[in-house]
């Protein structure tokens, strides 16, 4: 599994290799009551979950998060804990942040968090647009992650409100990204935040596509609107 890390320019430590390894085995003993993936074979979940979450870190992709800077990360609609979880493991000087709304997933990432000793991570229950208007939360956070969620104008008014001024959002994307981008460009606007870098990567049989934007003014203090609201009439 070193070798699959190393193929895109990043170094797995013995002890980040081993708990990833007892991620995996939690991941597949829990999914047998509790449905948190279709992906249950180890290289598998090696390569689409633990893999593809790390790529942010791809020296190729240039988003600089590859450093020791101690940062504050969401992860917004974690799931399982992808793509929160590997990056915690990876980068133990972050203070991550993983939220969801839905308690049996969360009661799953804080077994992880139990058997692998994660002093570095915290796992939240909570609908965003709640927890975004929390003074602990609102604009507290130097990066905000998001894979396989929902489509990027609605992800916009659940993520960004998190992120610093000039801070970072990353939405994990596919091969439809341009089609999402050219739907946003209103929530881009109403959010006060910059046209969406796009680093892409060949994963595989595919392109993985990382959009990088930022928020540059001040975020208006009716965002995020009331829960479900930004689903039913995404900006």
């Amino acid at each position: 599994m070193k070798d699959l890390f190393s193929d895109y320019g990043m170094i797995l430590s013995d002890e980040q290799e081993r708990k990833l390894e007892r991620y995996f085995e939690l991941l597949v003993s829990y999914n047998e009551k509790v449905n948190l993936t279709s992906v249950t074979d180890r290289d598998e979940v090696w390569k689409t979950h633990f893999l593809d979450s790390a790529l942010i870190f791809s020296p190729e992709l240039k988003l600089g998060l590859d450093s020791d800077a101690k940062i504050r990360v969401l992860d917004v609609g974690t799931g399982a804990g992808f793509p929160g979880m590997v990056l915690a493991i990876l980068k133990p000087e972050w203070d991550v942040v993983l939220l969801d709304s839905l308690r049996k997933r969360v009661d799953f990432l804080d077994e992880v968090v139990r058997e692998l000793s994660l002093e570095n991570v915290s796992c939240i229950q909570a609908r965003a647009e709640e927890l975004a208007r929390s003074d602990d939360y609102r604009e507290g956070f130097d990066l905000v992650v998001s894979r396989a969620v929902a489509e990027l104008r609605l992800l916009l008014e659940l993520c960004v409100p998190f992120a610093k001024s000039d801070g970072m959002f990353v939405s994990y994307k596919g091969p439809k990204f341009q089609e999402e981008i050219s739907a946003s460009q209103n929530a881009l606007t109403e959010l006060r935040c910059t046209e969406p870098g796009v680093h892409k990567i060949s994963f595989f049989d595919k392109d993985r596509y990382l959009l990088e934007i930022r928020r540059v003014g001040e975020l208006p203090e009716k965002y995020p609107r009331r829960p479900g609201i930004p689903a039913k009439r995404p900006l």
